[in-house]
């Protein structure tokens, strides 16, 4: 099962949330990029450009999808074409968040390169250019907004018929 949607929506917490639920391991490409490196995000932006993260994204996702589990993709993962292909034939999960619930789950500090410039505007940007996407590669959409990552999490699974995927 894989979870996607925006920075702040709380993919990484619920999909630790339901690993858990259902006895699975999660695997968070962000956290996998940052440990495969041994650097942060924004230094590989910062130092090798953003082509280089996505290209380490891919090969997070590719090794990922290899086992079971729950997989949380950064935000801008869903956006590659070969990431839209290693998730095809898996459930994908959109959790949806407005920007009012995401600013103060993320907040919008530097470590997050895309959104270090005007966060607010640049996020809101991002959104608009990723949500046909994320919308398309969805098989369940649960909106985040005013809700409890544990609230999430049993929505998620309700949509999913409380099965482990």
């Amino acid at each position: 099962m894989v979870l996607i949607g925006p920075p702040g929506a709380g993919k990484s917490t619920v999909g630790r949330l339901l690993a858990e639920r259902w006895g699975l391991d999660l695997v968070d490409t962000d956290a996998e990029v940052e440990s495969a490196t041994g650097r942060t995000i924004s230094d590989i932006f910062v130092e090798d450009g953003e082509p280089a993260f996505r290209a380490l994204e891919v090969e997070a996702v590719r090794a990922a999808v290899r086992r079971p589990g729950v997989l949380a993709l950064g935000g801008g993962a869903p956006m590659q074409e070969p990431v839209q292909e290693l998730i095809a034939d898996l459930p994908v999960v959109l959790l949806e968040v407005g920007i009012a619930d995401a600013s103060p789950r993320i907040g919008f500090d530097r470590s997050r390169p895309l959104l270090s410039v005007n966060p607010r505007a640049q996020w809101s940007r991002l959104m608009e250019q990723r949500r046909p996407t994320y919308a398309r590669l969805a098989d369940v959409v649960v909106d985040t907004s005013g809700r409890s990552a544990d609230d999430v999490a049993t929505a998620v699974a309700a949509a999913l018929e409380d099965g482990a995927p």
